[in-house]
């Protein structure tokens, strides 16, 4: 009965991640032959295949919505309120292509973003004109992204690594082929990187509105309101006090230390079992 469970959760959770073609997508990606973009010792597959990837997903999305023309984009051109799901699902099959795929394939995929990157362009509440493909905001997301899964894999991975500089070189393979001009690669540099955004972000209605979907409002199954209540306090968390002020998110340092941090490790451990 109890493996029964873990199976049932854990279908309900790929199903949610991954879609419905799961299967098909991992065959793909694991059994196809052919060179790939990094060799099985590299740091970013041994950091994307650890759960802590569910909480920096979710930074992640909170720490980009700051870029005011970023958060333009995602308002004027996703589905992220009737669709949130998919937009998950197209970026975890993203990150899978890319980390463990064929070159050829990992090629492919970035060609694909780029040409939907090209049609999404318009105008911000500010008046500022943006582009989904500007390098300068393929920048942001990126350095958000990279920071992201990084302090989340240091605080909550099952096995830390020795050589997170690694990882931000990797990943900067990855935005090397995206056109993003000289990612940083090294934690030093991420760190420098991202403090250089600071004077453009700004916490406007989109981005609060954003925030409160993602961590409030999110459709899910009565039995998975809890542990996504973990999930979703964890990632707040985990990101600094000047990003959260101007999303107007809660800082408890003493709750964050004890209560959150214990709550997320076993939030980890009860993934990693469910997973199998």
């Amino acid at each position: 009965m109890l493996e029964a469970l873990r199976r049932q959760l854990s279908d309900g959770l790929f199903e949610k991640v991954a879609g419905p073609e799961r299967e098909k997508h991992a065959r793909r990606i694991h059994d196809a032959p052919g060179p790939r973009m990094f060799g099985e010792d590299r740091p970013i597959r041994h950091v994307h295949a650890d759960h802590a990837m569910f909480i920096g997903g979710l930074r992640a999305l909170l720490l980009q919505s700051l870029h005011p023309l970023a958060m333009a984009a995602v308002a004027q051109h996703s589905d992220y309120r009737t669709d949130p799901w998919g937009r998950l699902q197209r970026t975890s099959l993203f990150v899978g292509v890319t980390t463990y795929g064929t070159v050829k394939d990992a090629h492919e995929a970035i060609e694909r973003l780029a040409r939907v990157h090209s049609f999404i362009h318009g105008t911000a509440a500010d008046g500022r004109a943006y582009r989904a493909d500007d390098p300068h905001l393929l920048g942001w997301v990126h350095v958000a992204e990279v920071d992201s899964f990084l302090r989340c894999h240091q605080k909550y991975g099952e096995k830390p690594l020795d050589d997170y500089d690694g990882y931000v070189a990797d990943m900067a393979v990855i935005a090397d082929a995206m056109g993003i001009p000289e990612p940083p690669r090294t934690t030093a540099e991420l760190d420098a990187r991202l403090g250089s955004y600071r004077a453009e972000l700004k916490g406007t209605p989109q981005a609060r509105e954003a925030a409160r979907f993602l961590l409030l409002k999110a459709p899910l199954p009565v039995l998975a309101k809890g542990p996504y209540a973990i999930l979703a306090a964890t990632a707040v968390a985990s990101l600094p006090v000047w990003a959260r002020i101007p999303l107007r998110l809660p800082y408890l340092p003493i709750a964050e230390a004890t209560g959150v941090r214990f709550a997320g490790h076993a939030l980890m451990r009860g993934l990693r079992w469910v997973t199998g």
